[in-house]
């Protein structure tokens, strides 16, 4: 699968069922629908509406890395985090995005630790020399 922001090629890691697809190149983080809501759900996060509103931006328009079709901006979370979502088929996170979003999500509840666990599994996988 080509990234949806390079064109690079997004690498999968499996983490507790999920699969999380990385593009070395910029860094993004391609998650399947409803595999957001798996990583909340097994960190105790509150999930975040995803289509709060459909943003107007200066950002450019991405195509899903799976039908090749315009993705949506939307913005997420009380901080407004905005990301690239195909509804049929996934969200498309730009370096940093996931992990503010995971922190966002599990930031006010007993689940924030264990997001901060996770977010730095993230980080050590795919952050070269950041788990030194």
């Amino acid at each position: 699968m080509n990234c949806p922001q390079c064109e690079g090629i997004l690498v999968t890691l499996e983490f507790d069922r999920i699969e999380i697809d990385h593009c070395p190149g910029c860094k993004g983080v391609w998650l399947d629908s409803g595999e957001l809501r798996m990583l909340l759900d097994r960190e105790g996060g509150d999930f975040l509406p995803v289509a709060l509103s459909v943003a107007q931006g200066k950002e450019k328009k991405r195509t899903c890395p799976i039908c090749s079709k315009g993705m949506k901006k939307v913005l997420v979370g009380g901080n407004r985090i905005l990301i690239d979502e195909c509804p049929g088929h996934g969200m498309w996170f730009d370096h940093g995005e996931l992990t503010r979003v995971l922190k966002e999500a599990c930031a006010n509840n007993r689940g924030q630790d264990l997001a901060e666990s996770l977010v730095r599994l993230l980080d050590e996988v795919f952050v070269p020399g950041s788990g030194e």
